[in-house]
């Protein structure tokens, strides 16, 4: 039933597909298939499939599983050797049959149906383009007038509050009230002038003079107790 293809036959009356047709496999590919006659289609149609599939193949990124790979050579075994045949040689039927494998469907589908939310996404996008581009414009004079408003009455409160702390710092405290005490003193001096030119009498230099250092006192006393206790 079966020959072989290097018998006396098959050379005086080569096969007409294997004679005219142009695979699109590489030749060592293609010329695989002349060099020997399989027994079984079955056996063939696992050893075309398997040892004569195109180089590049070998460098898939993702590798297949053998649950995979069965379910592609239960498609294969039943099919016979012409058919395996053309798979091998004609571009076409090999893609009509790759797209009909299950897997592939699988990820076609996955593959439209991620392109479908892509274009949904990018249409979605370009119908909000127009609010976008308000929201900018919205933001664009918030930034030119009530941001710099707000920004002019910040610096304002900044200096406020600088001016505050400075004023009620230690430092700042014990330097007013030396103050204090170099104005009281002179103003008793001034009162003790008034006293020795006759220009006031004895009972109201008194009362002033009194009034003047238990003030000068008082602030000397809290001066010298800010100055030996520890601040902070």
């Amino acid at each position: 039933m079966f020959k072989f293809w290097n018998s006396h036959e098959q050379q005086a009356q080569p096969h007409p597909q294997e004679g005219s047709s142009c695979s699109w496999y590489p030749p060592s590919v293609v010329g695989s298939t002349n060099s020997s006659r399989p027994a079984t289609p079955s056996s063939s149609a696992s050893n075309s499939f398997n040892s004569q599939r195109p180089a590049e193949w070998s460098h898939s990124p993702s590798p297949v599983s053998p649950t995979e790979a069965a379910g592609v050579i239960a498609l294969l075994k039943d099919k016979s050797v012409d058919e395996l045949r053309k798979l091998l040689s004609d571009k076409d039927a090999y893609n009509q049959f790759l797209l009909s494998v299950d897997q592939v469907k699988i990820q076609n589908n996955i593959r439209d149906e991620l392109r479908n939310e892509t274009l949904q996404l990018a249409r979605n996008n370009l119908d909000k383009e127009p609010q976008i581009m308000e929201l900018r414009n919205q933001c664009r004079i918030i930034r030119t007038t009530e941001l710099a408003a707000a920004q002019e009455k910040l610096n304002e409160l900044d200096r406020q509050k600088e001016e505050t702390l400075k004023f009620y710092s230690p430092a700042s405290f014990m330097h007013r009230l030396q103050d204090a005490m170099n104005v009281t003193e002179e103003e008793s001096e001034i009162v003790n002038r008034q006293l020795l030119d006759r220009e006031i009498d004895l009972g109201t230099f008194v009362q002033k003079y009194k009034k003047l250092r238990t003030s000068y006192h008082r602030r000397a006393l809290i001066h010298l107790a800010a100055k030996t206790s520890p601040i902070g």
